[in-house]
């Protein structure tokens, strides 16, 4: 299955040494936020893409390392709340209960958006025979105040912007390998408006020792 592109020069590579790696906070407050008010992002390296016509494996970014897309989620029924989450041939099932995503000031905790565990099933769910696999995402939503600015806000919460972070879990032998990966890469895609900002504080510096 042909891969789609994302601007000119397909999937953004950062230069060695430099990896995203984002924590919840800044996922929810730094980008899912602004993404959903149309505001300036601090990086383009989140490309936007519709997850119900890709299998986690035909997803782009070339690698099984995290991936990260914004997401337009869709209603599974016209008069409710859930979430589609089929795909070609599979679909994501949710694992346990969202958690809230906190962030710390002077004035004490707010919550600012809810994390939520899905594995990918292979098969029809409604046959109740898909097959579990080693694929995971990581949801994000915005709740509560974070959406009372939108223009919209009664659309949120069946058709509105998710953040999703995309990994396969590595086995046994996975994790303890013989030798490091030459292929390695910081693995993000990045938008088709090729914008040249540089990358926020969310992209970390690693040296060789």
């Amino acid at each position: 299955m042909e891969k789609p592109s994302f601007g000119k020069n397909g999937v953004l590579r950062l230069p060695p040494g430099f990896r995203f790696h984002p924590t919840d906070e800044e996922l929810v407050v730094q980008y899912l936020k602004r993404k959903v008010h149309s505001c300036p992002l601090p990086s383009s390296i989140i490309p936007e893409i519709n997850l119900s016509k890709y299998n986690p494996w035909d997803l782009p970014g070339g690698c099984e390392e995290e991936r990260y897309f914004f997401h337009l989620s869709e209603a599974k029924y016209p008069s409710g709340g859930r979430r589609n989450r089929a795909t070609r041939s599979g679909y994501w099932k949710a694992t346990g209960k969202e958690k809230e995503v906190i962030v710390a000031s002077n004035c004490g905790n707010r919550v600012v958006g809810m994390k939520r565990v899905l594995v990918f099933h292979q098969g029809r769910k409604a046959a109740a025979r898909g097959i579990r696999t080693n694929w995971v995402m990581h949801e994000y939503r915005l709740i509560g105040t974070e959406t009372s600015n939108l223009i919209n806000s009664s659309m949120f919460s069946t058709n509105g912007w998710v953040l999703c972070r995309i990994f396969k879990k590595r086995t046994a032998a996975e994790m303890h390998p013989s030798s490091p990966s030459a292929s390695e890469s910081s693995c993000v895609t990045e938008l088709c408006d090729g914008s040249g900002e540089e990358a926020s504080s969310s992209i970390s510096v690693t040296s060789a020792p």
